[in-house]
């Protein structure tokens, strides 16, 4: 089975800005793209004047009436779309399994300046073993480029260089190939022990610290530079918490980037909290790349 870009889409506004973008993606990838509709049958009681097959027929037209305006917006794109039954949270990992990317919606901000992020959106993050990507409710096309220009904004990675990962790293790298961009690599770290107690600050300290992050992320990036030496790389190593590097630069960016480790606890699969804060505060669509 060939890949897919697939999305899920539920007629809410911020999956219909989702398969905008995947649509876009599809073309810039020479994918074909899949829309995928998740029915959930409800309880009769819920619907005593409709009935399940009644709102199971008006669920159908969700994808596929998208798909046809998609196809008006994109030609040059193959687009299907389906409907499956079962529960989103579970179906969509299942559906993503043979595919590039599978693209979700998330809400726009919240009463407290974060972004809505959805119980189905959270579990196919923590659950699908192919990079998802969650795009806002109000991300447009224009949106990926700077006003007036052609050239897309940035990719940016967050990138932890005591475990890099090269299925993290070939993904961002590509991802900028494919827009003709620059790559950011942003790597951040916490400061020494001596800023929490309030002590007296160490410049010599600091500068050899620095510069010892400094070489190791051009070390870690070294052999990706080789491999895509038609992407401007732009390493950017910053004292402090990572989340808060990643979430300023997503508003200058086309995609920001960042990894997820599939490694399970008896409690399930965990996200964590870098990847977590980005989800949450992130301006710029965020693609969570699962890694050993």
């Amino acid at each position: 089975m060939s890949r897919t870009v697939t999305v899920g889409l539920d007629g809410s506004p911020e999956s219909l800005a989702a398969a905008e973008w995947a649509a876009r993606e599809a073309r810039l990838r020479g994918l074909p793209l899949r829309l995928v509709n998740v029915w959930e049958p409800q309880p009769y009681i819920q619907a005593p004047l409709l009935g399940g097959e009644t709102l199971q027929h008006w669920a159908e037209r969700i994808p596929r009436e998208e798909a046809d305006e998609l196809r008006l917006r994109h030609p040059d794109v193959e687009i299907s779309a389906d409907q499956v039954a079962g529960r989103p949270g579970t179906v969509l990992p299942e559906e993503a399994r043979d595919a590039e990317l599978l693209v979700l919606g998330s809400r726009g901000l919240s009463s407290v300046a974060g972004f809505l992020v959805g119980s189905v959106a959270m579990a196919a993050v923590a659950h699908t073993e192919r990079p998802v990507v969650l795009v806002r409710a109000q991300e447009r096309a224009e949106d990926e480029r700077p006003p007036g220009t052609t050239a897309y904004r940035p990719v940016v990675l967050g990138l932890d260089v005591r475990s890099p990962d090269d299925t993290v790293l070939e993904f961002a790298f590509d991802a900028a190939a494919r827009r003709a961009t620059s790559l950011h690599v942003i790597h951040g770290w916490s400061l020494p022990p001596y800023f929490a107690y309030g002590l007296p600050a160490d410049p010599r300290l600091n500068a050899e610290l620095d510069a010892q992050r400094a070489d190791t992320l051009a070390e870690a990036l070294r052999p990706w530079r080789q491999k895509f030496p038609a992407v401007e790389v732009v390493e950017r190593p910053r004292s402090g918490k990572p989340a808060n590097h990643l979430v300023d630069a997503s508003r200058d960016a086309s995609l920001l980037v960042v990894g997820r480790r599939t490694r399970r606890s008896p409690l399930g699969a965990h996200i964590g909290p870098v990847t977590h804060a980005v989800l949450h505060h992130a301006t710029s669509p965020v693609a969570v790349v699962p890694h050993d």
